[in-house]
């Protein structure tokens, strides 16, 4: 066996935590800081909390779903795990690293798998001027809010907002705006992912803004900037019948 010290974590919700008693008792199971491998029992809220937070133990996770999406879970069966994990293909993820700066002058830097996502605080549009590689590509944008999506996040919040779905290998990031009002054709872009995106909000005491990195937001934003992070890879685990990559591809054909 491949995982042959497993570590279980649940969300808390009774279905996911039952769950997670019963597989404790049917397996041996360790703390996640000695595990092979560590089984997510919930929705993808709590596989995204999980991967946040072993970010440096780079261990296999494989999710099972007890939530309500699951997009990032496969499906949710006691029987046959050490096999399923055994057979389990890998799915390799970079994080997108987030460095917010403040009115007031403070840093915050988050990492996220989703998207990052400007937004206006007030009634007010926010006016943000957009750089890629130093290089500004747009001097106004006029709009709710913006997002830059890895390929992975690009069917949550990115393909509300009529963005693109990006397959996995695609090595691509997606800017997207969030109801643009001017330019209002503006849709978005394409980016390589190794272009470092900056976002400069324009009034930002008049017309404040926040950024959100997966679920860690920092208020009164003036400037974001936002890299795949290319020396961190996450790597999830897939039945071979729920592959990411095959979900994401099929996202493309829902009607």
């Amino acid at each position: 066996m491949k995982y042959r010290r497993i570590a279980f974590i649940a969300a808390s919700t009774v279905l996911a935590q039952r769950a997670c008693d019963r597989l404790r008792l049917r397996y041996a199971h360790t703390s996640p800081e000695k595990a092979d491998a560590i089984v997510v029992l919930g929705g993808d809220g709590t596989m995204l909390e999980t991967l946040h937070k072993h970010f440096q133990r780079r261990v296999p996770i494989y999710g099972m779903n007890r939530g309500t999406v699951g997009f990032l879970m496969n499906e949710y069966r006691e029987a046959r795990l050490h096999q399923r994990l055994d057979a389990a293909q890998m799915v390799n993820l970079r994080p997108l690293s987030m460095l917010a700066r403040t009115v007031d002058g403070k840093s915050h830097h988050a990492y996220c798998l989703n998207e990052v996502a400007l937004l206006r605080e007030t009634r007010q549009a926010a006016r943000l001027t957009l750089s890629v590689d130093r290089k500004v590509r747009m001097k106004e944008l006029v709009c709710d809010g913006l997002l830059v999506a890895t390929p992975a996040g690009s069917t949550a919040y990115n393909l509300s907002a009529h963005g693109p779905i990006v397959p996995l290998g695609a090595e691509l990031l997606a800017l997207t705006p969030i109801s643009a009002f001017r330019p209002r054709r503006w849709r978005g872009a394409l980016l390589p992912s190794t272009a470092e995106i900056t976002i400069d909000v324009q009034e930002p005491k008049k017309r404040p803004v926040s950024a959100v990195a997966d679920y860690t937001e920092v208020r009164d934003v003036r400037r974001v900037t936002v890299r795949e992070d290319q020396d961190i890879t996450l790597t999830l685990l897939f039945d071979p019948e729920h592959n990411l990559e095959d979900r994401i591809l099929n996202e493309q054909f829902t009607p």
